[in-house]
């Protein structure tokens, strides 16, 4: 494996706020940008694996998305305007035409959604386990008003970091990893659970967490516009899911699956951080997929 990793900050601003940002660098070759899922777990470090693989080919950054991540958080409203705005950051400043987009879970629907304004941003896009709308508008089946009011109560210093803090006890992480993240029952446990129990738990990690669990940063509001803001993009894609994923979220992917441009390839293992858990085939799906790509062309 490449042995050449650096990890290195970003110094973005939104709003008048600084913000840092974590980026992993790894491999030499063309440039390949790898964003994370949003969620109270997730950062860059969740694609270490499946980074080292492409960075045998490619020149790969691993960047964490503001407002999420393992750098200390300073209050802001994360908000999806704010993340495509990241997004025209790392196109312009840091890594201009890449080679490929792979991007997971949320992380993929927002990429999407930067696709609507600028459709012609990417060449090749790689969606893992694409989604668009977070777990309460997905178990609720819409947004509801009182999901604002969630959001206030989480941002209040004392109330909101006790409540924060029960869930995200390991019972907590375990069970809904189990549900819905990986596949393996004990697969997120010992040092595994404590990286993530670290990351929930950074200074202002509740702000962001509590926007995407009640949909404050869902890139879209309906099935329908996703599958559009897709359509209009002129990117060969490549969408990764597999059967085992929940089936509400399979749902939305085998939307997207459905366009002319998307080929898509179902694993036999994983759920929604399949990435993560089962990175060897994630990375053969990929590779398999650029290679065709690359001799079509």
């Amino acid at each position: 494996m490449s042995n050449n990793v650096t990890e290195e900050t970003l110094h973005w601003e939104w709003g008048g706020l600084p913000i840092e940002v974590g980026v992993t660098r790894r491999g030499q070759g063309p440039e390949v940008l790898l964003l994370p899922a949003l969620s109270s777990i997730s950062t860059r470090h969740e694609m270490e694996a499946l980074q080292a693989v492409l960075a045998e080919r490619f020149t790969t950054l691993s960047v964490d998305w503001p407002g999420f991540g393992d750098r200390p958080r300073p209050f802001m409203e994360t908000e999806p305007r704010m993340l495509t705005a990241f997004i025209d950051y790392l196109l312009d400043e840091v890594v201009f035409l890449p080679e490929m987009i792979i991007a997971a879970g949320h992380g993929a629907g927002m990429v999407i959604r930067h696709l609507e304004e600028h459709p012609d941003a990417a060449d090749r896009l790689v969606l893992v386990a694409p989604t668009w709308r977070g777990p309460l508008p997905t178990m609720a089946g819409e947004h509801k008003p009182w999901f604002g009011h969630l959001r206030a109560w989480f941002d209040r210093p004392l109330v909101g970091a006790g409540i924060y803090r029960l869930n995200v006890s390991d019972w907590f992480l375990r069970r809904m990893a189990g549900e819905h993240v990986y596949e393996a029952p004990n697969w997120l446990s010992g040092e595994r659970l404590a990286a993530k129990r670290r990351v929930a738990r950074t200074p202002g990690a509740r702000h962001g967490s509590i926007r995407f669990v009640t949909g404050g940063v869902d890139p879209f509001s309906s099935r329908e516009a996703c599958v559009a803001a897709l359509k209009g993009a002129s990117a060969r894609t490549l969408l990764i899911m597999t059967e085992n994923m929940p089936p509400r979220s399979r749902a939305e992917m085998r939307a997207l699956g459905a366009l002319s441009q998307v080929i898509t390839v179902s694993l036999p293992h994983g759920r929604l951080s399949v990435h993560e858990e089962y990175p060897d085939d994630v990375a053969g799906a990929i590779l398999a997929w650029y290679d065709d790509q690359t001799s079509s062309a």
